[in-house]
């Protein structure tokens, strides 16, 4: 059997990053030999710590490694500052631009389990897909004196929110892409065989008729493309989407939006299945995938040994899924939710007394 080496970059960031991606490289060396695949290791630097020890947030030796060297990166957390610090900024947005990582992918999944009730009455299994590159996020902002005001005392900010008929063609697409998988996927696991793939389009194209109403014409017209006939094709505008999201989230499969509206859902979405420290993602280029787990630098845990590393471990599998590698995410997947299914080792976050370790250790015994 052909043995696959893969390089992957490891990039803690901050605070509990530096003890949950310790955690994905574990899970990684551990995958069973039959699957054929090797690994090895690259350990750079980007985050607010970062920041203050060289000045940059984001070396440039780590956008260069990542692209001349990776297959794939495994990113931690930020503590980003509440308030402005001159020549800051986020990390993750810069290596987002970089890279060219256009989606940011992040499935929402409950796990039943008799040591922590869901917070929703049926199981949720739903991805959000959430366009990475513009929108608000192009950051270009300014401030200025309110013309109106004689005193000076007033002022205006003013913020570019930018949609591109090019971003969001190909954010649809890989939207489609993934509804075609998972319902192959449900098919080919005997579950819940007769749903059908589906995709809603979010949006407020009723307010904002230019910038949004790009984004839903055009995202229409990518997943009109003959090979998402078998797809069913929604779409809400966003208020409504939240509302909906939270009192029927069984009924979703995935859900495509433009980066603010997608940050926002995919958060709430993460309260629906009971913490942050359970969602994964993955920021996915034509390049390189780098997975992410959802969660914050989580300040107040930071050192103590009790971060959930379950985002970690499942946006393993979802860097590997996207790196074509399904058999290998399929055995994570099953890992992990076994552990929590028991729910016997499980973090203080979902009610459990267990380290990171020791839940890492439990989830390596069931690959």
């Amino acid at each position: 059997m052909a043995v696959r080496s893969l390089r992957i970059g490891l990039i803690p960031g901050d605070g509990i990053g530096r003890e949950v991606i310790p955690a994905g490289r574990k899970i990684l060396e551990a995958l069973p030999p039959s699957l054929g695949l090797n690994f090895s290791f690259v350990d750079l630097d980007a985050g607010f710590e970062c920041f203050k020890r060289t000045g940059a947030a984001l070396p440039q030796k780590t956008i260069d490694t990542l692209k001349q060297e990776c297959d794939g990166a495994l990113f931690g957390a930020v503590s980003s500052p509440t308030t402005k610090v001159a020549g800051y900024s986020s990390p993750i947005v810069a290596m987002r631009k970089s890279l060219s990582l256009y989606a940011n992918v992040r499935p929402c999944k409950t796990v039943l389990s008799p040591a922590f009730p869901s917070p929703t009455k049926s199981p949720i299994d739903l991805v959000i897909v959430r366009e990475n590159t513009e929108d608000l996020y192009v950051k270009e902002e300014k401030t200025y004196a309110d013309p109106s005001d004689p005193t000076g005392k007033h002022q205006i900010a003013e913020a570019i929110k930018r949609i591109s008929s090019k971003a969001s063609w190909r954010i649809a697409d890989i939207a489609g892409q993934i509804a075609l998988r998972r319902a192959r996927m449900r098919q080919a696991g005997g579950k819940g065989e007769a749903r059908q793939g589906m995709v809603t389009i979010t949006h407020k194209s009723n307010v904002l008729s230019q910038s949004d109403g790009l984004f839903r014409a055009t995202a229409r017209e990518a997943l009109s493309q003959p090979r998402f006939n078998s797809l069913k094709i929604e779409e809400q505008i966003v208020d409504s989407m939240v509302y909906k999201l939270f009192l029927q989230p069984e009924y979703y499969d995935v859900i495509v939006a433009p980066n603010l509206y997608g940050d926002l859902l995919s958060d709430g979405s993460a309260a629906l299945v009971g913490s942050l420290g359970l969602v994964p993602s993955a920021n996915v280029g034509e390049g390189i995938i780098i997975g992410e787990p959802c969660h914050g630098s989580a300040p107040d845990i930071e050192g103590k040994g009790i971060a959930n590393p379950i985002a970690t471990i499942r946006s393993v599998g979802v860097m590997l899924e996207f790196m074509d590698l399904p058999e290998a995410a399929e055995v994570i997947y099953k890992a992990v939710d076994a552990n929590l299914a028991e729910g016997r080792l499980v973090t203080p976050d979902l009610g459990g007394t267990a380290t990171t370790e020791q839940v890492t250790d439990d989830v390596i015994k069931r690959l």
